[in-house]
Order: structure tokens, then sequence, then C-alpha cells
């Protein structure tokens, strides 16, 4: 089990690796998303950050939504998907499941009416192959709604899907067209 420390240092490298990489003063390679380990390392700890290598093996390992990868060599390390930073990590496209799931709160349901379901400056948005997944999702927003996605449809009308490494579906946008149900999960 994760100490307090050791989810607030996964917190911020998130953070690092998806979004701010310039935090700690390391550079990102757009060709995979990775990161330097020893890079990274060094900027922690001139951020005030204390981590090691083992550390950062743990916090890899242990993470439950399996957020990061290394290497093979373990050199290099990045996130398996949520940048907002420009990054390629080389998905191929993939047949989605017939359904997929988009977790969110409640308040957000009028505005993806009106747009659809959008990027919110991510670079795709993501969904879930189940109904508990995309429940959990929602919940971070505050009540949770979960959509479910004519995935099969979207695919047939030339729509591009990924999986990441973690099991995230990513794709770019989603019209309410292809809103299928929405759910009101309960506690």
């Amino acid at each position: 089990m994760r100490s307090k420390q050791e989810e607030k240092l996964s917190k911020f490298l998130s953070l690092v690796l998806r979004h701010h990489p310039e935090a700690i003063g390391i550079t990102i390679q757009r060709e995979g998303g990775w990161a330097r380990v020893d890079a990274l390392l060094k900027g922690m700890k001139t951020s005030g950050r204390q981590m090691d290598f083992s550390l950062l093996e743990k916090i890899v390992r242990e993470d439950a939504k399996m957020r990061y990868s290394f290497s093979t060599d373990k050199r290099y390390i990045r996130a398996n998907q949520g940048h907002s930073i420009d990054v390629d990590l080389g998905l191929a496209q993939k047949q989605p499941p017939d359904v997929l799931y988009h977790g969110t709160a409640a308040r957000f349901l009028d505005s993806i009416k009106a747009a659809g379901i959008t990027r919110q400056g991510r670079q795709y948005i993501h969904l879930s192959a189940d109904l508990q997944t995309a429940t959990a999702v929602g919940r971070r927003h505050g009540a949770p709604a979960v959509l479910s996605i004519d995935s099969a449809r979207m695919a047939e009308q030339d729509t591009a899907f990924y999986l990441s490494e973690n099991g995230v579906w990513l794709c770019r946008h989603v019209p309410w067209e292809y809103v299928r149900d929405i759910y009101y999960p309960q506690k």
C-alpha cells in the first residue's frame, strides 16, 4: 500500500510526464513521449522531492491505473496516456468494442449535449471498456454520469480509436449523436 508521500510523488510525476515537464527542467521526446530517468530523478531532487530509482520503480509498479511505463532498459519512462503536451505514443489504430463508456460529472451534461465529448486540452478523450471504471472516473468530478458510446458505429464512420498500454480507449471527439444512454450510478 502506498504512503501519502508516495501518492503525492505519483501525482506530481503524472503532472510532469503528461503536462509540465518544465516544472522540473526535463524534456519529453515527441516520439514515444519518453523522458530520461536520470534527468527525471535529478529534476525531482532539484525541485525538493526525494525520489530514487527504487522508489520510482515502486510507484510505476504499484500504480493502480498503470499510468507509467519504462523502456525495456529502464533508462526512459513515460506516461501511458493523458498528455496535454504534443507527443506521439506510436499507438496503432484498433477496432473498439461495440460500446465504450465515458465517465463525467452530471453537471457537465449540458455542455456535452451541445458540443459532444471533447478533449478538454488533452490529446485524446479517455473511454473505458466497462461501466465500473467509467463510474470511478465520473466520481472524481462530482455526482457521476456515465455515457455509453456507440463506438462500433463511430468506427464504421471512420473515427480512429487507439488503445493505450494501460487499457484506456482513446479518440479525438465523440459527437452527441453517438451517445446511446446515460447512467447515473448511485453510491
